[in-house]
């Protein structure tokens, strides 16, 4: 989405030839086999070593934090691997979110027309907004000391950016529409009762 604003705002007359079809399918794909590929390599890593004693995990999912505690074999190498792809993906997804934002800001502070700044801002603030929050709490469970680690704290945490987040984005989204102001929805409130 970052991508597409970016190219919505500063390109808006080579908007249908930069995304095309072929970019849309590729923007969908590469994510998908690259994400398929990283589940799988971290999974098969931890489930070729050797788990023993208590097998209950203290989460609501299994997520690959949580399994590693329950491991009987060293994992530094799987420690090593979970903490460099967490933090790439991390990092480097959100750089790019960032970048795009950077570049549209500056394109928005040189536009003469208040209308027009405001209208290029109210395009991206509701995924910002997602943004913020989404990528909060994943820096906020990934990118921590492993002695300021608390599972009680990753579960909320986690709880947060699987079901609050996803529940939030159809009411963030639908900010942009004019009949999701407070006023105008308790107008319609009083004129229906």
């Amino acid at each position: 989405m970052a991508y597409d604003h970016y190219v919505a705002i500063c390109k808006p007359l080579l908007y249908t030839v930069i995304i095309s079809q072929r970019v849309c399918y590729m923007l969908e794909v590469v994510p998908f086999l690259y994400s398929t590929f990283v589940s799988l390599l971290v999974t098969i890593k931890i489930f070729t070593l050797s788990f023993c004693g208590y097998n209950v995990i203290s989460h609501f999912y299994c997520d690959g934090l949580p399994l590693l505690s329950l491991l009987c074999s060293n994992t530094h190498e799987i420690e090593v691997i979970f903490m460099v792809l967490t933090y790439s993906n991390l990092i480097f997804s959100f750089l790019v979110i960032i970048v795009s934002y950077l570049i549209i800001l500056k394109l928005i502070l040189r536009m003469k027309s208040a209308k027009g700044r405001c209208k290029a801002f109210s395009t991206c603030r509701s995924h910002l907004m997602v943004v913020m929050v989404f990528y909060g709490t994943l820096f906020f469970m990934y990118v921590q000391p492993k002695s300021s680690h608390s599972f009680d704290t990753d579960k909320m945490t986690s709880i947060f950016y699987t079901l609050v987040i996803p529940m939030l984005n159809p009411l963030i989204y639908s900010l942009r529409n004019k009949d999701m102001y407070m006023k105008k929805i308790m107008e319609k409130i009083i004129k229906h009762n």
